[in-house]
């Protein structure tokens, strides 16, 4: 029986990056989503494409990264999916290589109980291109898990991970139920549910 639930956010809560949404504001999106691909299959390390991504975001107005990301759009089927989660008795937590501005608005839209992510840094109204917080590596997202479980007293076999980037493999190490969501190879390799269709009321299917 699932105990806990953990979801990526980004191109899988929300159907896209956050930070590609930030670059296109400054005309590098096609420069930014292009790191962002070599990242996500697994070709570059997260935390250097990660300082590398922000780096370029340097200048831009905290506002419209407020805008941006209350204005995102969701998966398909993300609020059904997670409503249904917390129905059955499960607990459900978004881990994100991607911002608290992003998954701390949704929180309260989607459902999910916490929310554990990366703090843009601003000054005086605007991006100063540094970034810190809870998912800054490539093991960020296992190692968190793993805290996690320790403090609910939850076992491997309860736990359920959903993600679609190379910087979910190291969650999917301590999970039962592995989902690869609209996935890169890398991913779906290590999972035990491939889903390819963009509706993740799919999953609830499988599960």
């Amino acid at each position: 029986m699932l105990k806990l639930a953990v979801f990526d956010f980004d191109s899988t809560l929300m159907d896209g990056e956050t930070i590609d949404f930030f670059a296109q504001e400054l005309g590098i999106g096609e420069k930014v989503a292009k790191i962002t691909e070599e990242a996500m299959s697994g070709r570059l390390d997260f935390f250097e494409s990660l300082q590398q991504r922000v780096g370029l975001l340097k200048g831009l107005d905290y506002k419209i990264v407020e805008e941006i990301s209350q204005n995102l759009p969701y998966m398909p089927g993300a609020k059904e999916t997670i409503r249904e989660l917390k129905k059955r008795g499960v607990t459900v937590v978004c881990f994100s290589g991607g911002f608290r501005s992003a998954t701390g608005f949704a929180k309260d839209i989607l459902g999910y109980d916490a929310d554990f992510s990366n703090i843009l840094h601003e000054k005086d109204g605007k991006l100063t291109g540094l970034v810190g917080g809870d998912m800054m590596f490539n093991y960020s997202k296992g190692d968190m898990l793993v805290r996690l479980q320790n403090i609910l007293g939850i076992k491997e076999e309860e736990t359920f991970v959903c993600g679609d980037g190379a910087n979910d493999l190291s969650m999917f190490a301590h999970a039962g139920t592995r989902v690869a969501f609209c996935a890169r190879e890398i991913l779906q390799a290590e999972a035990n549910i491939i889903i390819n269709e963009k509706d993740l009321t799919k999953i609830l299917e499988k599960i």
